[in-house]
C-alpha cells in the first residue's frame, strides 16, 4: 500500500470571475513534480446563488497546453469555445477541454440556472500534456452523467463513478494523452475500501465533502487532499461520515514545466510564443 506523504489543505479562498468561488487546493507555481500529471485544482462552492438575469462566470480567455476537466455535483455550467465546441452541463456531468495548442473559451452559468438560483458546487481540474501533445489540436469533450459507468465497491462500501480510467474491469469514457484515473467516488460512512494506484504514480485525491481516515491515523476533511507517496500500490480509506471523494491518480510526466496565467509549457520561450500566437488570433476567436 501507498503511504500518506502529506496533506494538502488551503483555506483561503478566492472568485474566479464573478460566478466560481474557488479554493485552489494546488497549482503549478507550488512543486509540479509532486502533483504531475495534474497542474492544478479548484474546489468550487459549496455556496447558495441567489437568482438574477446576470450572466455569471468567467469571459473569453485562452489556454494552452494543457486540459482542463470540470466536474458539476450541483449547478450547471455552459462553455464555448474557439472551435466551435460547447455545451452545458449539470449535476454528474463533465467538460473535458483539451487547449493544447491554444484554445479561447468561455465558462458561465447556464441561463437557466442562474434564473433559478441555487446549490453551487463544482470543481475544475487542470492536467498536463507531455511536450509531444502540446501542439495537437484543440478539443472538447461533453460527457454526461448518463455516459458515465458506477461501479458498486464491495461491501456496500459505495460507488466509483468512471469518468476517466479503468476499475474492476469497466472503462470511463474519457480520452486522455497520458494514464490517468479520474473517478468521483461515493463513500458509505464506517466503511473500509480499497482502491487501486499504480507503483509510481501520483495519487491525491480530494475530499470534497466528508471525512476520511487513512491507516496510519491521519485524517482529511473538507476540501482537503491527500498527497501520497509514489511508492507501493494501492490506498486504503475509512469514511468517518459519508464522503464524496475526487479520485485522481496519473503517471507523471517527467518534463519541465514552466507556466504563466493561462498557459502552461516547458520553456519560457514557448510561453512567449502563446502569448504572441493568442494576440494574433492564432488561437482563434469566440
Amino acid at each position: 500500500m501507498k503511504s500518506v506523504s502529506f496533506i494538502q489543505r488551503n483555506t483561503q479562498g478566492h472568485w474566479v470571475g464573478d460566478g466560481f468561488p474557488v479554493r485552489t487546493l494546488f497549482s503549478y507555481n507550488d512543486d509540479p513534480a509532486a502533483f504531475s500529471p495534474f497542474l492544478m485544482l479548484d474546489c468550487g462552492g459549496p455556496t447558495v446563488f441567489d437568482a438574477t438575469t446576470k450572466r455569471r462566470g468567467v469571459g473569453a480567455h485562452p489556454h494552452r497546453g494543457f486540459e482542463t476537466v470540470t466536474i458539476v455535483y450541483d449547478g450547471e455550467v455552459s462553455h464555448r469555445d474557439s472551435t466551435g465546441a460547447g455545451g452545458t452541463i449539470g449535476p454528474g456531468d463533465v467538460q473535458w477541454m483539451t487547449a493544447a495548442s491554444g484554445i479561447v473559451h468561455e465558462e458561465f452559468h447556464s441561463e437557466a440556472f442562474a434564473r433559478t438560483g441555487g446549490a453551487f458546487r463544482m470543481v475544475q481540474l487542470w492536467v498536463n500534456l507531455p511536450a509531444r501533445d502540446k501542439t495537437a489540436p484543440p478539443g472538447y469533450q461533453g460527457i454526461t452523467a448518463a455516459q458515465t459507468p458506477v461501479v458498486e465497491l464491495p461491501g456496500g462500501g459505495g460507488t466509483v463513478r468512471l469518468i476517466a480510467g479503468a476499475f474492476e474491469g469497466t472503462q470511463g469514457p474519457a480520452r486522455t494523452f497520458t494514464p490517468l484515473q479520474v473517478w468521483d467516488v461515493q463513500l458509505k460512512a464506517g466503511h473500509t475500501v480499497t482502491l487501486p494506484a499504480p507503483e509510481g504514480h501520483t495519487t491525491v485525491p480530494l475530499v470534497y465533502q466528508g471525512r476520511v481516515k487513512t491507516p496510519d491515523g491521519q485524517e482529511a476533511g473538507d476540501a482537503e487532499m491527500i498527497v501520497f507517496e509514489r511508492a507501493g500500490e494501492g490506498v486504503q480509506l475509512t469514511a468517518l461520515t459519508d464522503t464524496t471523494l475526487l479520485w485522481l491518480c496519473g503517471e507523471p510526466i517527467d518534463e519541465p514545466v514552466v507556466g504563466y496565467g493561462p498557459f502552461v509549457m516547458n520553456t519560457e520561450q514557448e510561453i512567449r510564443q502563446a502569448f504572441v500566437d493568442f494576440q494574433s488570433g492564432r488561437m482563434g476567436r469566440l
